[in-house]
């Protein structure tokens, strides 16, 4: 792949990851908002958010010359969270329904 293929790839994967990171965050933050299956947008939205910094962070690491994956990092780190807090959101409604 060229380096300006690449840079664009990871270019997008960690503009898309941050977007979903930041929904998912948003909707951890207000758990309302979504009327029905809130904590499983959440975490689909979390595990999202991981797939695509990850892979965004693999795709600049093999082919762009002097990556920064700060912005990336800062993805999955935001996609780890948003997994933490809606999985707690998850497991208390397994629990209530048991």
């Amino acid at each position: 792949m060229s380096a300006e293929t690449a840079h664009r790839t990871v270019r997008i994967l960690t503009w898309a990851g941050l977007a979903t990171g930041v929904i998912g965050g948003a909707l951890v933050a207000f758990p309302k908002a979504l009327a029905f299956g809130g904590p499983w947008v959440q975490l689909a939205l979390g595990v999202a958010t991981l797939i695509l910094a990850f892979r965004a962070r693999k795709a600049g690491i093999a082919d762009v010359p002097d990556f920064d994956g700060r912005l990336s990092l800062f993805a999955a780190l935001l996609g780890f969270g948003v997994v933490f807090f809606a999985s707690q959101a998850a497991y208390s409604l397994i629990a209530a329904a048991s």
